[in-house]
Protein backbone atom coordinates (compact mmCIF):
# COMPACT_ATOMS: atom_id res chain seq x y z
CA UNK A 1 0.00 0.00 0.00
CA UNK A 2 2.84 2.35 0.71
CA UNK A 3 4.27 2.03 -2.82
CA UNK A 4 0.86 2.78 -4.38
CA UNK A 5 0.47 5.79 -2.13
CA UNK A 6 3.87 7.06 -3.14
CA UNK A 7 3.11 6.78 -6.86
CA UNK A 8 -0.22 8.61 -6.57
CA UNK A 9 1.46 11.33 -4.56
CA UNK A 10 4.14 11.74 -7.21
CA UNK A 11 1.57 12.42 -9.98
CA UNK A 12 0.05 15.44 -8.25
CA UNK A 13 3.01 17.81 -8.60
CA UNK A 14 3.45 16.76 -12.24
CA UNK A 15 -0.05 17.95 -13.19
CA UNK A 16 0.19 21.19 -11.25
CA UNK A 17 3.69 22.02 -12.41
CA UNK A 18 2.74 25.20 -14.36
CA UNK A 19 0.36 26.63 -11.76
CA UNK A 20 1.02 28.48 -8.54
CA UNK A 21 0.01 25.41 -6.60
CA UNK A 22 3.48 23.96 -7.11
CA UNK A 23 5.03 25.36 -3.90
CA UNK A 24 2.35 23.70 -1.75
CA UNK A 25 3.95 21.43 0.86
CA UNK A 26 3.08 18.21 -0.91
CA UNK A 27 6.52 16.71 -0.22
CA UNK A 28 6.25 17.12 3.55
CA UNK A 29 3.32 14.74 4.06
CA UNK A 30 5.16 12.28 1.82
CA UNK A 31 8.23 12.56 4.06
CA UNK A 32 6.30 11.45 7.14
CA UNK A 33 5.28 8.05 5.88
CA UNK A 34 8.77 7.67 4.45
CA UNK A 35 10.36 8.29 7.85
CA UNK A 36 7.80 6.06 9.50
CA UNK A 37 8.71 3.36 7.02
CA UNK A 38 12.35 3.58 8.05
CA UNK A 39 11.41 3.46 11.72
CA UNK A 40 9.36 0.34 11.11
CA UNK A 41 12.34 -1.31 9.46
CA UNK A 42 14.53 -1.26 12.56
CA UNK A 43 12.45 -3.69 14.64
CA UNK A 44 12.46 -6.05 11.66
CA UNK A 45 16.25 -6.08 11.67
CA UNK A 46 16.34 -6.68 15.41
CA UNK A 47 13.82 -9.52 15.24
CA UNK A 48 16.24 -12.19 13.96
CA UNK A 49 18.74 -11.35 16.70
CA UNK A 50 16.03 -11.61 19.35
CA UNK A 51 14.87 -14.87 17.84
CA UNK A 52 18.40 -16.29 17.92
CA UNK A 53 18.84 -15.14 21.52
CA UNK A 54 15.61 -16.80 22.59
CA UNK A 55 16.62 -20.00 20.84
CA UNK A 56 20.00 -19.98 22.59
CA UNK A 57 18.26 -19.48 25.93
CA UNK A 58 15.89 -22.34 25.12
CA UNK A 59 18.81 -24.59 24.18
CA UNK A 60 20.52 -23.69 27.46
CA UNK A 61 17.38 -24.72 29.36
CA UNK A 62 17.22 -27.99 27.42
CA UNK A 63 20.90 -28.67 28.08
CA UNK A 64 20.44 -28.02 31.80
CA UNK A 65 17.43 -30.33 31.95
CA UNK A 66 19.24 -33.07 30.04
CA UNK A 67 22.31 -32.77 32.25
CA UNK A 68 20.04 -33.30 35.25
CA UNK A 69 18.37 -36.24 33.50
CA UNK A 70 21.76 -37.72 32.69
CA UNK A 71 23.08 -37.38 36.23
CA UNK A 72 19.87 -38.71 37.78
CA UNK A 73 19.23 -41.68 35.50
CA UNK A 74 22.69 -43.02 34.62
CA UNK A 75 25.45 -44.67 36.57
CA UNK A 76 28.23 -42.45 35.28
CA UNK A 77 30.99 -44.42 36.99
CA UNK A 78 29.90 -47.60 35.20
CA UNK A 79 29.46 -45.87 31.85
CA UNK A 80 32.97 -44.42 31.94
CA UNK A 81 34.30 -47.89 31.09
CA UNK A 82 31.56 -48.74 28.59
CA UNK A 83 32.35 -49.03 24.85
CA UNK A 84 32.01 -45.73 23.03
CA UNK A 85 29.28 -47.04 20.71
CA UNK A 86 27.16 -48.23 23.67
CA UNK A 87 27.66 -44.97 25.52
CA UNK A 88 26.70 -42.80 22.55
CA UNK A 89 23.66 -44.99 21.89
CA UNK A 90 22.54 -44.64 25.52
CA UNK A 91 22.99 -40.87 25.44
CA UNK A 92 21.11 -40.59 22.14
CA UNK A 93 18.20 -42.56 23.61
CA UNK A 94 18.04 -40.28 26.66
CA UNK A 95 18.14 -37.16 24.49
CA UNK A 96 15.41 -38.47 22.16
CA UNK A 97 13.11 -39.36 25.04
CA UNK A 98 13.69 -36.08 26.87
CA UNK A 99 13.13 -33.94 23.76
CA UNK A 100 9.92 -35.82 23.02
CA UNK A 101 8.68 -35.24 26.58
CA UNK A 102 9.52 -31.54 26.27
CA UNK A 103 7.91 -31.34 22.83
CA UNK A 104 11.10 -29.76 21.45
CA UNK A 105 12.48 -30.22 17.93
CA UNK A 106 16.19 -29.59 17.25
CA UNK A 107 18.02 -29.51 13.94
CA UNK A 108 20.80 -31.99 13.25
CA UNK A 109 23.67 -29.68 14.28
CA UNK A 110 22.00 -28.75 17.56
CA UNK A 111 21.22 -32.39 18.28
CA UNK A 112 24.79 -33.54 17.55
CA UNK A 113 26.23 -30.71 19.66
CA UNK A 114 23.97 -31.65 22.56
CA UNK A 115 24.90 -35.33 22.31
CA UNK A 116 28.60 -34.42 22.29
CA UNK A 117 28.21 -32.24 25.39
CA UNK A 118 26.58 -35.09 27.26
CA UNK A 119 29.23 -37.51 26.03
CA UNK A 120 31.93 -35.18 27.39
CA UNK A 121 30.01 -35.07 30.66
CA UNK A 122 30.44 -38.82 31.07
CA UNK A 123 33.87 -39.49 29.59
CA UNK A 124 35.64 -36.16 30.08
CA UNK A 125 35.42 -33.05 32.21
CA UNK A 126 32.04 -31.80 31.11
CA UNK A 127 31.77 -28.24 29.76
CA UNK A 128 35.52 -27.56 29.87
CA UNK A 129 36.43 -30.61 27.78
CA UNK A 130 36.44 -28.57 24.50
CA UNK A 131 38.75 -26.02 26.14
CA UNK A 132 41.18 -28.76 27.16
CA UNK A 133 41.24 -30.04 23.58
CA UNK A 134 41.79 -26.55 22.15
CA UNK A 135 45.54 -26.14 21.61
CA UNK A 136 45.20 -22.34 21.41
CA UNK A 137 44.02 -22.17 25.05
CA UNK A 138 46.84 -21.95 27.60
CA UNK A 139 44.95 -21.19 30.82
CA UNK A 140 41.45 -21.99 32.07
CA UNK A 141 40.30 -19.93 35.06
CA UNK A 142 36.97 -20.84 36.66
CA UNK A 143 35.41 -18.31 39.06
CA UNK A 144 32.34 -20.18 40.19
CA UNK A 145 29.98 -22.11 37.93
CA UNK A 146 28.90 -19.18 35.76
CA UNK A 147 32.21 -17.49 34.90
CA UNK A 148 35.07 -19.10 32.97
CA UNK A 149 38.02 -17.14 31.60
CA UNK A 150 40.51 -18.51 29.09
CA UNK A 151 43.92 -17.22 28.04
CA UNK A 152 44.92 -17.23 24.39
CA UNK A 153 48.19 -15.76 23.14
CA UNK A 154 48.69 -13.92 26.42
CA UNK A 155 45.20 -12.34 26.46
CA UNK A 156 42.36 -13.21 28.82
CA UNK A 157 38.85 -13.53 27.42
CA UNK A 158 35.51 -14.49 28.94
CA UNK A 159 34.23 -17.81 27.63
CA UNK A 160 30.56 -18.46 26.91
CA UNK A 161 30.92 -21.90 28.51
CA UNK A 162 29.39 -22.34 31.98
CA UNK A 163 28.53 -25.05 34.47
CA UNK A 164 24.93 -25.79 35.39
CA UNK A 165 25.45 -24.90 39.04
CA UNK A 166 27.91 -25.28 41.93
CA UNK A 167 27.01 -28.94 42.35
CA UNK A 168 27.90 -29.58 38.70
CA UNK A 169 31.25 -27.81 39.09
CA UNK A 170 32.04 -29.76 42.27
CA UNK A 171 31.31 -33.05 40.51
CA UNK A 172 33.94 -32.24 37.86
CA UNK A 173 36.45 -31.17 40.54
CA UNK A 174 35.88 -34.41 42.46
CA UNK A 175 36.32 -36.38 39.24
CA UNK A 176 39.72 -34.76 38.64
CA UNK A 177 41.13 -35.14 42.15
CA UNK A 178 39.79 -38.66 42.74
CA UNK A 179 41.62 -39.84 39.60
CA UNK A 180 44.94 -39.03 41.32
CA UNK A 181 43.95 -40.32 44.75
CA UNK A 182 43.23 -36.90 46.28
CA UNK A 183 40.14 -35.39 47.84
CA UNK A 184 38.73 -31.91 48.32
CA UNK A 185 36.02 -30.90 50.80
CA UNK A 186 35.35 -28.53 53.69
CA UNK A 187 38.09 -30.08 55.80
CA UNK A 188 40.55 -30.01 52.88
CA UNK A 189 39.38 -27.07 50.73
CA UNK A 190 42.55 -26.62 48.65
CA UNK A 191 44.07 -29.17 46.30
CA UNK A 192 46.77 -29.42 43.62
CA UNK A 193 46.79 -32.13 40.99
CA UNK A 194 47.77 -32.94 37.43
CA UNK A 195 45.47 -33.91 34.60
CA UNK A 196 46.12 -36.90 32.38
CA UNK A 197 47.76 -34.66 29.76
CA UNK A 198 50.12 -33.14 32.36
CA UNK A 199 48.24 -29.87 32.84
CA UNK A 200 48.52 -28.33 36.31
CA UNK A 201 45.27 -28.18 38.26
CA UNK A 202 44.50 -26.10 41.35
CA UNK A 203 41.13 -25.86 43.09
CA UNK A 204 39.67 -24.08 46.10
CA UNK A 205 36.21 -24.87 47.40
CA UNK A 206 34.03 -23.43 50.19
CA UNK A 207 34.51 -22.32 52.90
CA UNK A 208 37.68 -20.57 51.68
CA UNK A 209 36.07 -19.94 48.26
CA UNK A 210 33.20 -17.73 49.38
CA UNK A 211 31.37 -17.10 46.07
CA UNK A 212 31.76 -20.53 44.53
CA UNK A 213 34.55 -22.98 43.82
CA UNK A 214 37.67 -21.66 42.07
CA UNK A 215 39.70 -23.65 39.56
CA UNK A 216 42.90 -22.91 37.67
CA UNK A 217 44.14 -25.19 34.89
CA UNK A 218 47.53 -24.43 33.37
CA UNK A 219 48.07 -26.23 30.08
CA UNK A 220 51.45 -26.79 28.45
CA UNK A 221 52.29 -26.33 24.81
CA UNK A 222 52.82 -29.48 22.81
CA UNK A 223 55.40 -27.83 20.55
CA UNK A 224 58.00 -26.96 23.19
CA UNK A 225 60.97 -24.79 22.28
CA UNK A 226 64.51 -26.13 22.35
CA UNK A 227 67.66 -24.18 23.10
CA UNK A 228 68.36 -23.76 19.37
CA UNK A 229 64.92 -22.16 18.97
CA UNK A 230 65.72 -19.68 21.74
CA UNK A 231 68.95 -18.73 19.99
CA UNK A 232 67.17 -18.31 16.66
CA UNK A 233 64.50 -16.13 18.29
CA UNK A 234 67.15 -13.93 19.89
CA UNK A 235 66.25 -14.88 23.46
CA UNK A 236 69.72 -16.39 23.93
CA UNK A 237 73.09 -15.60 22.44
CA UNK A 238 75.32 -18.46 21.33
CA UNK A 239 77.55 -17.81 24.34
CA UNK A 240 74.61 -17.93 26.77
CA UNK A 241 73.37 -21.19 25.25
CA UNK A 242 76.83 -22.78 25.50
CA UNK A 243 77.15 -21.66 29.14
CA UNK A 244 73.72 -23.09 30.04
CA UNK A 245 74.48 -26.39 28.33
CA UNK A 246 77.77 -26.63 30.24
CA UNK A 247 76.02 -25.85 33.54
CA UNK A 248 73.45 -28.60 32.94
CA UNK A 249 76.12 -31.08 31.80
CA UNK A 250 78.09 -30.42 35.00
CA UNK A 251 74.89 -30.81 37.08
CA UNK A 252 75.21 -27.34 38.60
CA UNK A 253 72.33 -25.72 40.44
CA UNK A 254 70.28 -23.57 38.04
CA UNK A 255 67.53 -21.13 39.03
CA UNK A 256 64.83 -20.41 36.43
CA UNK A 257 62.60 -17.46 37.35
CA UNK A 258 59.91 -15.47 35.62
CA UNK A 259 56.31 -14.37 35.74
CA UNK A 260 53.24 -16.48 35.04
CA UNK A 261 53.16 -17.64 31.45
CA UNK A 262 56.71 -16.51 30.72
CA UNK A 263 57.84 -20.04 29.77
CA UNK A 264 59.62 -21.33 32.87
CA UNK A 265 58.34 -24.86 32.31
CA UNK A 266 58.03 -25.01 28.54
Amino acid sequence: MFSRYKKSDAKKPAKAGKSKVTPLPVAEPAAKPKSLRKANASPATVAPANKDLKRKEKLAEIRTELHKELLDSLNLAALENAPEADLRSEINAIVSEALEDMNVVLNRDERNHLNQELYDEVTGLGPIEPLLKDDTVNDILINGPQQIFIERAGKLELSDITFKDEKHLMRIIDKIVSAVGRRVDESNPYVDARLADGSRFNAMVPPIAVDGSLVSIRKFKKDKLGIDDLVNFGAFTEEMAAYLQAAVACRLNVIVSGGTGSGKTT
